[in-house]
Formats: C-alpha cells, structure tokens, sequence
C-alpha cells in the first residue's frame, strides 16, 4: 500500500502557512518589527540566525519529503510510465519555461536577469490548500494534475538550485558527501537496513558535508531520498512509507509554518528604493501569475493537438486552466528560491518577496474571477433553455 496525500493534513498545513504568514506581515510592519528582527536575525541555534537555521536545516527534512514524494510518483505513481507522465510533464515544463522567458523579458538588461527561477515553482500545499477551498467548482480528476505538476515543478526547481546555485565548490568534501551517500546506498541495496534512524542519522551527516562543500545543503535531502529503501524487504512498510508518515506532520506543521514566519516578514511602506526595483516586481508577479496559466495551459494545450500527449480521461481544459491559476502560488519555493538568488541585498528579497504574495493573491483572486463567469454563462445558458422550452410549451 503506497503513502497517499492526507486531505486534512494539506489544509491544515495551508491554514497555518497563510496564519503565519499574516502574523510575519503584521508584526513586520508594526511598531514591533525590531523584535521580529531580533528573534529571526538575533537568535542563534547551533551558531547560525534563526532564519538561517531554518532555511539551510530545518528545509533539509522538507527537501528529503519532496525528494521521497518525487520518487514515489516516478517508481509507483503519475511519473512511473511515459504515458502517465508526458501530460502534467509538458505542462510543467511550459510552467517553467514561459514564467522563465516573461520574467526575462520584463528584466533585460537589468541586474535582476538571475533571479529568472523565482517565478518557475508551485507550493504544493498552499495550492492544494487552495484547490480544496474551490473543489466544487473543479473537476475532481484535476487535483492529481495539479500534484503531479508540483512535484515535477519541485524537480526542476532542485536541478536549478543544483547547477545555478554552487560556487567554488570544495571537492574534497563533495568526494565525502559522495562517500556518505554509497554508504547509505549499500546499506540499502546489500545489507537491507531499514532503520529510520540510521538514514536520518546519515542524512544528517550528509547534509554537513554537503553544506561545507558550498553546494547548498538543503540538496543533501534530495539526495538521502535515493538511498531510502522503497519497498520493503520484511512484511509491511517501506521505509520510504514509514518517512512519509513521519516526516509529512513534520514538515507540514512545523517547518514550511517556521519557514513562512521567518520569510514573510516584508515590508509594505513603498519607497523611492522600489521604484528602482519595478521591473524585478512585475517580473515575478507576471511570471507567476500569468505565466504560470499561459505555459501550462498553452503547452498542454498545443501537444495534445498535435496528438504528442494525450490529457486523462474526464479531465478537460477548462479545469486544466483552472489548475495553472492555482499553480501560480509558487509561496515556500519561490522565496527559498528569492534568498538563494539575492542573499547579497535585503531591499531585493523584499521586493521579491512581496511580488510573490502579490501573485499569491492575483491567482486566487483571478481563480475566483473565472470560476464566477463560468457559473453564471451556465447559469445563463441554462435560464435561455428554460425560457425557449417554456415558449415551445405555450405556442
């Protein structure tokens, strides 16, 4: 039996995002934003900030979730077959690529050009959060594409991380990160230790060597989700299944709540400063939340009638538009992704950030608007039925 998403864990999880969120807001921007200030940037956990705390460690336990969901879906679900796969992939590869291209555009020649990843990832929680408050409005066989979708997105956003974020890497260290890893790996394959401990214990060290390598550390976690045994070499469940269900509460109700109080402190008093940084705004904003629904819809759109791709059964475009505007909430990976990129400069990761919760907000605001007109040109179609059956009646 495979691990299946919990639908009141995703809410939950949603709901205390968007509950820490608002309070990071509220205190930032209030008279008491010296004392935020000094919890985040003052309070030292195993010598590093808060912030940093939670965004290098603590969001290794969230990678190695995503990394053992991402394996999940290739061994045994959505990603494990090209038939089942090439649908929400081509959409997820246009929900990259045109953000990517849009934010570019918008950022020509400009110093922001690298911040081009910021607009290329979905949240997966905030949006299922999302797709659960509108469930009635959208086809149910819309909610595994959207997951689907968020799952290759988080995929292509670590290979970015991967490529475009290591600088003089220390290769001694990457050599005993690699030595680390095989370890793991033959624990698995020839001992068959399934031992939680153990492998959280080496992930752990994992993530030390890898940190000290200058790769980021939180790709340690993807990379301890390889070694983890998928299936299980006793009656019962795998290891991997075990780490889901520990690691889902985990994740869902500690770290991405930490990671968005830590993250979502913006300031909202508009100076001269941000007039400068417009572009890097509508970059972002546009990207995510009208190149989000444009790549996704479009690509899917174009490869099915060219017969490359074929959509699942029951599901139709107009839910599929429907999904790209939720995918626009690109919340905990966009703003990882907004520090990895501009780490040297405070007021750029606060324009950022603030552009990602703007397109938060757009894309439920324009979900709502569509979902609305929708409903009422049914509505309408359905009233002119009536009104003609009833004129057929009487004549």
């Amino acid at each position: 039996m495979r691990y299946k998403r919990n639908v009141k864990s995703d809410i939950l999880s949603s709901t205390l995002l968007l509950f820490f969120t608002f309070v990071a807001l509220i205190v930032a921007n209030s008279s008491y934003d010296w004392l935020y200030n000094k919890i985040i940037f003052g309070n030292k956990f195993f010598r590093f900030p808060l912030n940093e705390f939670i965004n290098d460690f603590l969001m290794f336990f969230f990678f190695l979730n995503v990394g053992l969901e991402i394996k999940e879906n290739i061994l045994y679900g959505n990603l494990s077959s090209l038939k089942k796969a090439s649908f929400p992939v081509v959409g997820s590869i246009g929900g990259v690529v045109v953000p990517a291209l849009i934010f570019l555009a918008i950022n020509f020649n400009t110093d922001y050009m690298e911040g081009f990843c910021i607009p290329i990832s979905t949240d997966i929680a905030f949006a299922i959060g999302v797709f659960y408050i509108f469930k009635n409005y959208i086809n149910p066989q819309a909610k595994l594409f959207l997951l689907t979708l968020a799952v290759v997105d988080d995929l292509i956003s670590i290979l970015v991380i991967a490529v475009f974020f290591t600088e003089n890497i220390n290769k001694i260290y990457i050599l005993m990160s690699l030595v680390v890893l095989l370890i793991l790996v033959v624990a698995n394959k020839f001992f068959h230790v399934e031992n939680i401990f153990y492998y959280i214990l080496g992930g752990i060290v994992l993530w030390y060597f890898v940190k000290l390598s200058n790769i980021h550390p939180t790709i340690s976690g993807i990379l301890l989700a390889i070694s983890i045994p998928s299936k299980s070499y006793t009656k019962g469940k795998s290891v991997l299944e075990k780490l889901q269900d520990k690691l889902v509460p985990f994740t869902n109700y500690i770290v991405i709540p930490l990671f968005a109080f830590v993250n979502s402190g913006v300031s909202l008093n508009i100076n001269a400063d941000f007039y400068s940084m417009q572009r890097l705004y509508f970059g972002i904003l546009f990207g995510l939340a009208i190149g989000k629904p444009l790549g996704i819809t479009s690509f899917t759109y174009i490869f099915t009638k060219l017969k490359l791709v074929k959509p699942p059964e029951k599901l139709d475009f107009y839910s599929v538009f429907l999904v790209s505007l939720i995918a626009g909430i690109g919340f905990t990976m966009s703003i990882f992704m907004c520090d990895l990129t501009f780490s040297y400069d405070f007021e750029l990761i606060n324009t950022c950030k603030l552009a990602i919760l703007s397109s938060c907000v757009l894309s439920i605001i324009l979900t709502s608007f569509f979902i609305f007109i929708h409903r009422f040109s049914i509505s309408n179609k359905y009233s002119k039925n009536k009104i003609k059956l009833l004129n057929g009646k009487f004549n």
